[in-house]
């Protein structure tokens, strides 16, 4: 798979990315650390900046949940493309973080963070696009968002 192009793949999805975040607090959205890549938590940005907001159980479905994830990835694909030039730096993926804000009831965590998981598959593969994650539930999450999600990327050479 030395061919594998993940920006074509992206394209070829005919999805739209949002902006990229900028930071609201004292961190930074992304760090690289040799051949590493570290993204901070991200929300679900809209492509016009707006955030979806709700609470998974209480206002948001598990369906709209899986999607406020995946519009999750699609902003953590923003922040790559945007300050690293090309989805195609990334080599694989390798830890996905994921916080569901929901109701103390809800059990579907990891249904919910296969949005954005799912979405890494066919950006980068199956191979490459799939690592460790994890898939946890919080009472709340900042300004009320539904998911917010991390994760760590080894980057090529």
């Amino acid at each position: 798979m030395e061919n594998f192009n993940a920006d074509e793949q992206f394209e070829k999805l005919g999805l739209v990315l949002p902006p990229a975040p900028t930071p609201l607090g004292v961190y930074k959205p992304y760090l690289i650390d040799g051949k590493y890549l570290y993204l901070s938590g991200h929300g679900p940005v809209n492509p016009d900046k707006s955030l979806i907001i709700g609470r998974i159980g209480d206002d948001i479905n598990q369906q709209d949940g899986k999607l406020a994830a995946r519009q999750v990835g699609l902003t953590m694909l923003s922040t790559i493309k945007t300050n690293l030039g090309s989805l195609n730096r990334v080599k694989r993926v390798i830890k996905v973080l994921g916080m569901v804000n929901c109701t103390p009831d809800f059990e579907k965590h990891p249904f919910i963070i296969n949005g954005c998981s799912e979405l890494f598959a066919q950006v980068w593969g199956e191979e490459n696009g799939i690592g460790t994650r994890s898939a946890v539930g919080f009472g709340s999450l900042p300004d009320n968002i539904p998911v917010e999600i991390e994760a760590l990327f080894e980057l090529h050479d």
